[in-house]
């Protein structure tokens, strides 16, 4: 049936079912739109301001920054990259004339009889039988952390302290960086002679001092210091040492260090450190 004029809903017809009436538009006043937009244009203008402001002072830090050469805007201090370089090779850097070293010459076929050979430091020595055994530790020892690996020694002694020991070894020590095409064999010596007489002899000793020079080694170029230590320690017979430490450059960025110490409680065994110098080869 259908509706009268009355009772017609929004939405409604004759037709159609009966819908959710739809509200007019709100009314607006002419006098509010002006408004609306002057305050919008107000919003945009206080972002943009405060955007600029903010890029200004980000440009004056990093100007700041680039004229003091301060990479930090804080005023902290910055560490540069540290140096990796091995202990050794930061204190005696490569020698600017490889000519003032001795070169390199053929030594002809080592001595006959037994060797002792090192292949990680590239060296081979003399051995030696009873009273002398192979080393079997690893000494890493002094403040360089010279790591002996391979070579003979003997016990001289049983003392309060421990043992004392005769000693032929070797080991390899980075002594450069990896593009150096030269050893300061002079500087590593001297560095590796003073570290063996601080850290592995009773304080104070007096040195009596025989070679410290260059030489050549198996045809290597080498620094040989030989010397003999004075000390005296509680409780240890010994009072001396014999003692010699060659570096050898066997063309690698590590040098071969080689060590040979004989306690005065056993000079007839001096002897050694000639001979095992004498015997040097390259690997």
């Amino acid at each position: 049936m259908p509706a009268t004029p009355d009772q017609r809903p929004w939405g409604a017809g004759t037709v159609t079912a009966l819908g959710t009436p739809v509200p007019p538009p709100p009314e607006t006043r002419p006098d509010e739109a002006p408004d609306q937009r002057n305050r919008d244009r107000r919003r945009l203008l206080f972002f943009a301001g405060a955007a600029g402001g903010t890029l200004v002072i980000g440009l004056v830090v990093i100007l700041t920054m680039v004229l003091s050469g301060n990479s930090d805007p804080f005023g902290h201090d910055v560490a540069g990259p540290s140096d990796k370089r091995p202990p050794l090779a930061r204190m005696c850097p490569a020698p600017t004339v490889v000519a003032e070293q001795p070169q390199p010459v053929d030594p002809g076929p080592p001595p006959a009889g037994p060797r002792t050979v090192d292949a990680e430091s590239g060296i081979s020595y003399a051995a030696y039988g009873a009273p002398w055994v192979p080393w079997n530790a690893v000494w890493s020892a002094g403040t360089l952390e010279v790591p002996y690996k391979v070579g003979q020694h003997f016990i001289t002694e049983n003392y309060s302290g421990g043992t004392y020991h005769a000693s032929i070894l070797s080991a390899a020590v980075p002594a450069a960086d990896n593009d150096a095409v030269a050893l300061n064999l002079e500087c590593l010596g001297r560095q590796v002679a003073a570290d063996v007489r601080a850290e592995y002899y009773p304080q104070p000793n007096r040195m009596e001092l025989f070679r410290d020079e260059q030489a050549l080694l198996g045809g290597r170029p080498a620094w040989v210091t030989v010397f003999r230590l004075h000390f005296a320690r509680p409780g240890l017979k010994a009072t001396d040492e014999l003692a010699a430490v060659a570096i050898i450059d066997v063309g690698k960025p590590t040098a071969a260090v080689l060590y040979v110490s004989i306690p005065g409680t056993h000079r007839q065994f001096d002897h050694v450190v000639d001979e095992v110098l004498a015997s040097v080869r390259p690997t």
